[in-house]
């Protein structure tokens, strides 16, 4: 009964966007791939999904014409004016610590420049039914496969009804927890937003790992960053929409 009630949870979904990221416009991007291709992405597999989706709009540098998540009213744009990414990220978790959600809730942090598998919902309500899971990224990282940090990288695997998991010592900004977890963690997610222009999310995962909090990935990846060189393997992204 308790995996019935995980896979029904609804996730509650913050995607933050921007007019322009000053640490991310000189990555190389999947060729054929625009945030908003990776919006209108979000859009068709959230479709009838049990997903609520807020977007954070940075609007530190404003631009002539209005934003594409302007040009829609599916999802509800809370406009913020930051100009930094740790910044909007500090404000992100403002907001949503400040909510009335129940413990149990999922709660997705997601970034403008990801693209997501369809089905990924259900893959992600199941990975919440593994015990040992505190954090969950749909993301897996190729940089585990070929830098030199990983060579001896050992994982415990997982498996669900439609994948692998393994646990793996960090993730970007784009990750999953429950609304009880974040509140439990709330100020090691802060520390490390605090004082900087872009979040160390590197250490910080590192940190609740020394902590005893397990961190899984999807494996292959539902999800990727369209950083070229980094995309999640075993996957044709180009074919993606």
């Amino acid at each position: 009964m308790w995996f019935l009630k995980e896979r029904k949870r609804k996730i509650e979904l913050f995607v933050r966007h921007c007019h322009f990221s000053t640490i991310s416009a000189h990555k190389k991007r999947l060729p054929s791939i625009s945030r908003e291709l990776c919006f209108e992405n979000l859009m068709r597999t959230t479709e009838n999904a049990p997903v609520n989706v807020t977007i954070l709009l940075d609007t530190f540098r404003p631009m002539a014409t209005p934003h594409f998540v302007k040009l829609q009213n599916k999802f509800p744009v809370i406009e913020i004016s930051e100009g930094t990414e740790a910044g909007s990220f500090l404000r992100l978790l403002d907001h949503v610590s400040a909510l009335d959600l129940h413990p149990e809730t999922i709660v997705y942090f997601l970034e403008d420049d990801y693209l997501h598998r369809a089905g990924w919902v259900e893959v992600l309500q199941e990975g919440f039914t593994i015990p040992q899971a505190d954090y969950i990224t749909l993301y897996d990282h190729r940089d585990k496969y070929f830098h030199p940090n990983y060579t001896t990288l050992r994982s415990q695997i997982f498996h669900t009804a439609s994948c692998h998991w393994r646990t793996t010592p960090s993730t970007t900004n784009t990750f999953a927890l429950r609304f009880k977890t974040l509140m439990r963690d709330l100020e090691v997610q802060r520390s490390f937003s605090q004082n900087v222009a872009i979040s160390r999310d590197h250490d910080k995962f590192c940190a609740l790992r020394d902590q005893g909090k397990v961190l899984i990935s999807s494996i292959p990846g539902w999800s990727t960053h369209t950083e070229e060189e980094f995309a999640s393997p075993c996957v044709d992204w180009e074919s993606i929409r």
